[in-house]
């Protein structure tokens, strides 16, 4: 038996919180289901205090970009309320009590649209930082086709498969990007605080110093000169220009054919690329969105605009009642196997199911490689790090010794 903290409501939408000894979670559901309260959160830890009750009409001090966790946790909390009956008005309610920072703000404003008399998307579409485009025709097919819990539900599934991906992404590359700030912090101070001392020790001796040492000095001279601020603020800027210069118009089709062509990582964003397509068009079509203005939405999403320009050929065979596959394989992006399960699902009428396993396949894909990366990053960086370090003390050794044996 263990100790699950609960949130839950009633049909009038009043909170209720507390903890209760459950041998598993769904146990805790039975339970609270039984009093006739619907279970908005079960888990481990703490319970939180219920926020305190504020006016729905909240002012807007400027539009900012939601969470996506906490918009993670609308849905599946909306999802909850909608499917145990309660109507859309007062979940709204309950949740715009629940929910936290700028989230809390926005659900008011979709509350009071609702209320305006609004349909839940037309709501959400009022707020494209929160609820992207996908996630509002998402919610429009469900309200036509009177399963907006079961399409919320669907989008549950796909932010948090969308989120864990991320998350796990973030967390394999946080101990290489540490490793490398404490070691450009090591050379840094090496550079700045170390080799100065010994500069000033040779300059007093008048003797001859092998290349490496020079190098090494004079690196270090750079970075304790009054230019070292302006050069890099002159090189962070020129980046900047660069950056946003290739990033404009044909020359970011390049940049992002570049991309998906590069050693190594190139294999890695495409299989990420075609999850993401997989995974949005298949959640689409399954929610019932018409097949034009899904492959329409899956081009407006896409990050990258090679994908985008190849989401269009397809809209274009469509349209003239070609199938996907065709023009999917002639971008070259796609890879044989999403190319066959894509045909397949084709030809069964099964393409929403066959594009959603084939994101599943290709997520399992791409977190495989960012672990094995990962995984040959770390020694490489040590590696690297220790060859700096190592140059630099071995070049301020070989100084030393030359005038030792100056010196005899």
């Amino acid at each position: 038996m263990g100790q699950y903290q609960y949130r839950a409501t009633d049909y009038q939408g009043k909170i209720v919180e507390g903890a209760m000894e459950a041998g598993e979670e769904r146990a805790v559901v039975l339970r609270l289901q039984e009093r006739g309260l619907i279970p908005l959160r079960i888990g481990a830890g703490a319970t939180t205090a219920a926020p305190a009750r504020t006016p729905i009409a909240l002012p807007s001090f400027g539009a900012k970009r939601v969470k996506n966790k906490d918009v993670l946790v609308f849905t599946q909390e909306l999802s909850t309320l909608l499917a145990a009956g309660m109507p859309l008005d007062r979940s709204l309610t309950t949740l715009t009590e629940l929910a936290p920072g700028d989230l809390k703000r926005v659900t008011g404003e979709v509350l009071n649209s609702v209320k305006g008399g609004s349909s839940l998307a037309e709501a959400l579409a009022q707020h494209p930082k929160a609820f992207p485009p996908l996630y509002v025709n998402m919610v429009k097919a469900g309200e036509i086709g009177g399963v907006l819990d079961d399409v919320l539900a669907r989008l549950v599934d796909y932010l948090r498969n969308v989120q864990e991906l991320r998350d796990e992404v973030r967390s394999a590359m946080t101990y290489p990007i540490l490793l490398t700030g404490v070691g450009a912090v090591s050379v840094a101070v090496l550079l700045v605080f170390v080799l100065p001392k010994f500069a000033t020790m040779f300059a007093d001796l008048g003797q001859a110093l092998p290349l490496s040492t020079r190098m090494m000095l004079g690196i270090s001279d750079f970075f304790t000169s009054v230019w070292t601020i302006p050069a890099f603020v002159a090189l962070a800027g020129g980046s900047y220009g660069l950056w946003r210069y290739v990033s404009t118009g044909k020359r970011r089709i390049a940049l992002d054919a570049f991309k998906l062509r590069m050693p190594v990582l190139g294999s890695l964003l495409r299989r990420m690329e075609v999850a993401r397509f997989g995974r949005t068009l298949g959640t689409l079509l399954r929610s019932g969105v018409p097949m034009l203005q899904a492959l329409d939405i899956v081009r407006e999403v896409a990050t990258n605009q090679v994908i985008a320009r190849t989401v269009g050929d397809v809209q274009v065979g469509v349209r003239e009642g070609a199938g996907m596959a065709t023009p999917l394989g002639r971008s070259g992006t796609f890879p044989p196997l999403a190319l066959q399960m894509i045909a397949v699902g084709e030809d069964t009428g099964k393409l929403d199911e066959m594009l959603l396993s084939t994101a599943d396949y290709f997520d399992r894909e791409v977190r495989n490689e960012v672990k094995r990366l990962t995984s040959l990053l770390e020694p490489v960086m040590i590696l690297v790090m220790g060859l700096i370090v190592g140059f630099m003390v071995i070049s301020m050794l070989m100084a030393v010794f030359s005038i030792n044996d100056i010196n005899v």
